[in-house]
């Protein structure tokens, strides 16, 4: 992949500790990640968490901003924000976590290596990501064309709260 600039989303999720402040904290840290620009984000949600129930419910957005990075570049920044932030990778899925940063899409390329899989696998079927990134990015056409709009009608928002505008 040849690099150039690239508009990124990325989705941030935190349900252990005080999350509202580890996001506002990650989002200070994306920020500084190198040639980052335009830098945007959805307001925060609470969410139920997916899988194992008895674990408390997420705060979660979705930051989006241009970048002149490799996409796995990318992927080490922000998993060194999420170890910065007391991330601590089990190996089990859908566990709690202090931190957890996903890439969702990066510029429409689909990429499908070991460590990276984009657009993020399922993230057209997680209200929690379509949610604050329609709030964000309301007439975002996906890498295969398809618009996000045309998934919101497919998840139900019943269990997620809009909390406030992020810092």
């Amino acid at each position: 992949m040849t690099l150039k600039r690239e508009l990124c989303y990325i989705g941030l999720g935190s349900n252990l500790g005080d999350s509202t402040d580890t996001l506002g904290s990650a989002i200070e840290a994306i920020k500084t990640i190198q040639s980052i620009e335009q830098f945007q984000v959805s307001s925060y949600y609470q969410s139920k968490p997916h899988g194992p129930q008895d674990q408390p419910d997420y705060i979660n957005a979705v930051a989006s901003f241009i970048i002149n990075l490799a996409p796995e570049a990318l992927l080490d920044s922000l998993q060194a924000v999420e170890n910065s932030h007391g991330r601590v990778r089990s190996g089990e899925q859908w566990t709690a976590r202090t931190l957890d940063l996903d890439i969702l899409l990066y510029g429409d390329h689909e990429i499908d290596t070991e460590r990276l899989k984009v657009p993020h696998p399922w993230m057209k079927q997680r209200e929690f990501v379509l949610y604050p990134l329609y709030e964000i990015a309301p007439d975002l056409s996906l890498p295969d064309g398809s618009l996000l709009k045309e998934y919101l009608t497919q998840v139900s928002a019943d269990t997620l709260k809009r909390l406030k505008a992020s810092r």
